[in-house]
């Protein structure tokens, strides 16, 4: 049991947290990236994406595992996330940190949600059951494409911002 929670519940729970925060993703870096702000959704993925972190810190830890390394490495990017959004209000610099190190937390996000979808749908399990197959390569290509572009659009946003 977890918070009251059977494993199970737990992590639909985390889940259910982790997607939430990959929605808001979606929608707040790429309006980021076209150099508008929308403070809701961008306070939605923030806080949905460190409790993302945090839910994963309480199953059951066994050993260092790939998951334990993710949720810290995504734990201390969004320090500096956190400090460029709330503590300086994307002023200077900080607008460049938060482009840079928001579109890092929500690739974490979705490199881990592609690892799991071809572990847990079947039909792209058999596809990479090992994930080590040239479909989850391409998948995890694609996604790091993406997300290097969309970081590069908000990195410039936030230049044309901060000299505004």
């Amino acid at each position: 049991m977890i918070l009251g929670l059977t494993i199970a519940q737990f992590t639909a729970l985390h889940v259910a947290i982790s997607l939430v925060a990959i929605g808001a993703g979606l929608i707040a870096l790429p309006a980021f990236a076209r150099g508008r702000i929308l403070p809701r959704t961008t306070g939605i993925f923030l806080w949905t994406t460190l409790l993302t972190s945090m839910t994963g810190f309480l199953f059951p830890i066994v050993a260092f595992t790939p998951a334990l390394g993710f949720g810290i490495l995504s734990t201390l990017i969004l320090v500096a996330t956190f400090w460029a959004w709330y503590r300086r209000k994307l002023a200077g610099r900080a607008a460049a940190v938060y482009a840079v190190t928001a579109t890092l937390a929500l690739y974490l996000n979705l490199f881990v949600l592609v690892v799991q979808s071809f572990l847990k749908v079947p039909a792209l399990n058999a596809l990479a059951p090992t994930g080590s197959e040239p479909p989850f390569a391409a998948a995890q290509a694609a996604l790091l494409i993406a997300m290097l572009a969309l970081g590069f659009l908000s990195l410039r946003s936030s230049r044309r911002r901060a000299a505004a």
